[in-house]
Order: structure tokens, then C-alpha cells, then sequence
């Protein structure tokens, strides 16, 4: 073991005799320590604005009932998933990079990573039940309420967490099934798998199997859901006679898929190439984007860019809406 006060000499496994970790360390940016404080302003400041932005959003769209819509049902379960999503990962980072002690527990490790996966394994889905939210409001705005109504959003929703919940309880049950030995040194700011996984002890082929199937599924299959959503949109908009209506319909879309492309980009090449050439490094990096600066940007992005939010508009529907049910209108007058 690398750092034998953190680990419990254990008995004979395998014939052999193996250290059993019972406490990681989380090197994050320690080969970096003259900037340790600069990142930690970057990162406390990226935590504040997310959670102000979140915490805003949530507010608004309790208090006022002209925002109580599918659009926001969708947004507030968004914003108070980003605010459980950042605080699994960002207050261990900024207490890392002040202090000398790195460590986690075993446990704790265990917890961060069921947590972290749960979470953005819901907003997958979630991001998925939003784009189609607004393929349902775009190009079918005469029916847009009916189809979506309570019972559907509620269970979309539903289905959301429901499927982060099981999929985290089952990496985090065989990851840390597994034997670990040697080395405790995480190279990475939280207990993600990919570089957990390189701490175990013995075959994980099976387990890389596991991660990129779940990946496939539950990233890449909501992914391409938002993208034939987009397409759909994007067909329905060229149609409209308006440039203004145009111009307005694509500056949102626009702006959703590169919050999205952000999201699941980095998240895919993460988890479907976790034995790539990438170096740590650019793990790191990637890893920022899903856990840092995408959550900061959605409350910026789907909501406080609304004139709803703002100042409670058009009884909680979106002005891009209403301009497609007029634009319908005029179309089919009958």
C-alpha cells in the first residue's frame, strides 16, 4: 500500500498476502499547489452562482402559480437536482484544496459515487423528458397541454429518478464489491468509476463492460433522444413564415443543445472510453464540464433568459410557444 496509515493488513486472499484500503486519497490538483487558491476561488465562486441560480429557479416557480406549467414542473425538478448534484462533489474539492488532508473513507467514497451517480443518471433521463417537452410544445402547440398533463409529466419525472436510483445502486454495489489493494491514491477531485476502478484488485474487464453498457443506455440513449427532438424542432421552425419567430426559435434551441452537447459530450467519452489514451489530466478537465459548468449555466440558460421567470408572462407559457400555436393558427385557421 502506498500509504500504509490509511490502510488494515488483512488476512491471506487468493493464497497471497493484500492490503485492504480502507481509506482513499483525492490527489485533484495537488501536483499543482502554488494555483491551489486560485482554484478554489474559481470553484467556490462556480458553486455559489449554481446554487444561487438553482435555488432561484426552485423559488420562483413555487411561489408563483402562473409558472406551475409542464415546462417548469420539468425545470424544478432540474434546478433541485443540480443543487443536490454539485454538493456531492464541490464542497469535498474546496476543502481539498485547503487542506493537506485528502482522504476519504472507504464508506464515504462509496457514498459520494452512489450519490454523483444517481443524480446524473436522473438528469439524463430528465434532460431527455425536457427536449421532449419541447418537441411536443414546437410542433404540436394546439395540443401541447393535453398531451402533456400531470399525469404524464409526473411520471416522465418519476421515471427519471427511478432510473438514476437503480443504476447507481448497481455500479456502487459491484465497484465496491470488488477487492482493492495497493495503491489508495485516486487521481481524480471525487470517486468517480473510471479512476476507482483502476484501483481494484484482480480482472475488471467485466465491470468496463458494465460501465459502458450502462453508458450506452442511459447516456447515449437519451442523447439521441434530444437530437432527433432538436431535428424535429428544427424541421417545424424552417417552416414558419416569421423571421422574428425564426430567429427567436433557434437562439433557444441553440442554446439548449449546447448546454446538452456539453453535458452528455463529456459524459461519453468519460464512461465509454474509460481505458482511452486520455491522460489524467484530460480526465479531469472533462470531468469539470458535467460537474461543474453545466450545472452553473442551466438556470441561465433554461430559465433566467424567460421572460416568465422575470416577471410571471403570459399565464406560465413560453412566448416561443405562443408564437408557434399563432403561427399554427394562422396556418390552419380551421
Amino acid at each position: 500500500c502506498s500509504q500504509p496509515d490509511f490502510c488494515l493488513i488483512a488476512a491471506q486472499m487468493a493464497g497471497r498476502n493484500h492490503t485492504v484500503i480502507t481509506q482513499f486519497i483525492l490527489l485533484g490538483l495537488s501536483d499543482l499547489p502554488e494555483i491551489q487558491v486560485l482554484f478554489f476561488l474559481v470553484f467556490l465562486a462556480t458553486y455559489v452562482i449554481t446554487l444561487t441560480g438553482n435555488l432561484l429557479i426552485f423559488t420562483l416557480t413555487l411561489a408563483d402559480p402562473t409558472l406551475h406549467t409542464p415546462m417548469y414542473f420539468f425545470l424544478i425538478n432540474l434546478s433541485f437536482l443540480e443543487i443536490c448534484y454539485t454538493s456531492v462533489t464541490l464542497p469535498k474539492m474546496l476543502a481539498n484544496l485547503l487542506s493537506e488532508d485528502k482522504t476519504i473513507s472507504f464508506t464515504g467514497c462509496a457514498v459520494q459515487m452512489y450519490f454523483f451517480l444517481f443524480l446524473g443518471g436522473t438528469e439524463c433521463f430528465l434532460l431527455g423528458a425536457m427536449a421532449y417537452d419541447r418537441y411536443v410544445a414546437i410542433c404540436y402547440p394546439l395540443r401541447y397541454m393535453h398531451i402533456m398533463n400531470n399525469t404524464r409529466c409526473s411520471e416522465m419525472a418519476a421515471v427519471s429518478w427511478i432510473s438514476g436510483l437503480l443504476t447507481s445502486l448497481g455500479h456502487t454495489s459491484v465497484i465496491f464489491s470488488l477487492p482493492f489493494c495497493g495503491s489508495n491514491e485516486i487521481n481524480h477531485f471525487f470517486c468517480d468509476i473510471p479512476p476507482v476502478l483502476k484501483l481494484a484488485c484482480g480482472v475488471t474487464y467485466m465491470n468496463e463492460i458494465a460501465v459502458f453498457m450502462v453508458a450506452l443506455l442511459f447516456i447515449t440513449f437519451p442523447f439521441v433522444l434530444i437530437l432527433v427532438s432538436y431535428l424535429l424542432i428544427l424541421l417545424t421552425i424552417l417552416k414558419m413564415p416569421s423571421a422574428q419567430s425564426r430567429h427567436k426559435a433557434f437562439s433557444t434551441c441553440s442554446s439548449h443543445l449546447l448546454v446538452v452537447t456539453l453535458f452528455y459530450g463529456t459524459g461519453i467519452v468519460t464512461y465509454m472510453c474509460p481505458n482511452s489514451a486520455y491522460t489524467p489530466v484530460t480526465n479531469k478537465i472533462l470531468s469539470l464540464f458535467y460537474t461543474v459548468i453545466t450545472p452553473m449555466f442551466n438556470p441561465l440558460i433554461y430559465s433566467l433568459r424567460n421572460k416568465e421567470v422575470k416577471g410571471g408572462y403570459t399565464v406560465g407559457i413560453s412566448p416561443l410557444h405562443v408564437c408557434f400555436v399563432q403561427d399554427r393558427i394562422k396556418r390552419y385557421p380551421s
